[in-house]
């Protein structure tokens, strides 16, 4: 064997000994790779998983590493994105995209996932949510295909007459199984709905051209879809629906405390720490097909009434006693 091959293996083998100090063995690093469909500086989740993973043992720099991963809205990029966390081996991945769970699904059974979704069972995922069976869990914020019925409800309360509302999402999204539901609502009630598609990358300048071409077609009620593309985009797309004078109902309650009309939301904040305690027990050695997804079960409905005035838009009385919280 060559001196040079023998160093090699050598300086290998010492790489994957423990540091020893005052005689104790220091932790092993483990390292766990974060994916945001946006921006990272706009995804308030990010902070508050590692700061529960903290509280639960795991430190960044101390016995975490952590890799951080961001499409910037360039969602026709999810794809390679899949292929290059797959490939540095991390110990576990943390996805807030039900498409990049599915991707990261094509790229290894083996890595362990934890993803943010919609219905994972029927994103082929899991096998079910209370035990999963595959390398992949999290938490799930699907409330069944019957919230697509729920928007237009909503929206037609608050506005009235409808006449021409649109789903702002990406083109994929219009063959959805809520999708599907919201169509046949909007059918059911006479309220034509049409796709205001988004193209990559889904940035201001592509919501303001979607918004410019909603003007000329004279729209008067916008679902903003439940895609991690709209993620922290809240500070874009509120502005835009006063600017252009839409109401608008969406998930994301950023969109809403922004100026948006409505939102029918889970608690974002609340489920990040599920998440963290998920990835934390699978560091420890559990197996993800073996850890239960969580479900939000609770829903809030929560209104901009200073957006209302603006828009000239008077609530009805049973629908302002029906949220929970107002912005002002």
């Amino acid at each position: 064997m060559r001196r040079r091959e023998f160093i090699a293996m050598l300086g290998g083998a010492a790489a994957a000994w423990p540091v020893v100090a005052d005689g104790q063995q220091t932790q092993k690093m483990k390292r766990v790779a974060m994916f945001t469909p946006g921006k990272i500086e706009t995804d308030p989740s990010f902070t508050i998983v590692l700061d529960e993973m903290k509280r639960l043992g795991f430190v960044e720099g101390k016995n975490l590493i952590v890799d951080r991963y961001s499409a910037e809205s360039q969602f026709d990029r999810l794809p390679e994105f899949a292929k290059d966390i797959v490939a540095t081996k991390p110990d576990v991945i943390y996805s807030l995209s039900t498409k990049m769970a599915v991707l990261l699904q094509s790229e290894t059974r083996t890595i362990p996932v934890v993803a943010w979704m919609t219905d994972p069972v029927a994103a082929g995922v899991a096998l079910s949510l209370a035990r999963p069976g595959g390398n992949t869990t999290g938490v799930s914020v699907d409330a069944g295909a019957q919230m697509g019925a729920k928007y237009i409800q909503l929206l037609s309360e608050a506005v009235g007459r409808l006449s021409n509302v649109r789903l702002l999402a990406t083109a994929s999204n219009w063959e959805t199984a809520t999708t599907k539901v919201m169509r046949d609502t909007a059918e059911a009630m006479n309220i034509p709905l049409r796709l205001q598609p988004l193209q990559s990358p889904v940035d201001e300048k592509e919501y303001r051209r979607a918004f410019e071409a909603m003007r000329r077609d004279q729209v008067d009620g916008i679902v903003i879809s439940s895609e991690a593309e709209h993620i922290g985009k809240g500070p874009i797309l509120g502005p835009l629906t006063l600017e252009y004078r839409i109401p608008s109902i969406g998930v994301f309650t950023g969109t809403v405390e922004a100026g948006g009309l409505m939102c029918y939301s889970w608690n974002g904040p609340g489920m990040a720490p599920h998440a963290a305690a998920q990835i934390v027990e699978i560091l420890n050695g559990a197996k993800p097909g073996e850890i239960p997804f969580f479900q939000e079960t609770r829903w809030t409905l929560i209104i901009n009434l200073k957006a209302a005035k603006e828009l000239g838009l008077e609530l009805p009385a049973g629908l302002i006693a029906r949220a929970e919280r107002f912005i002002e």
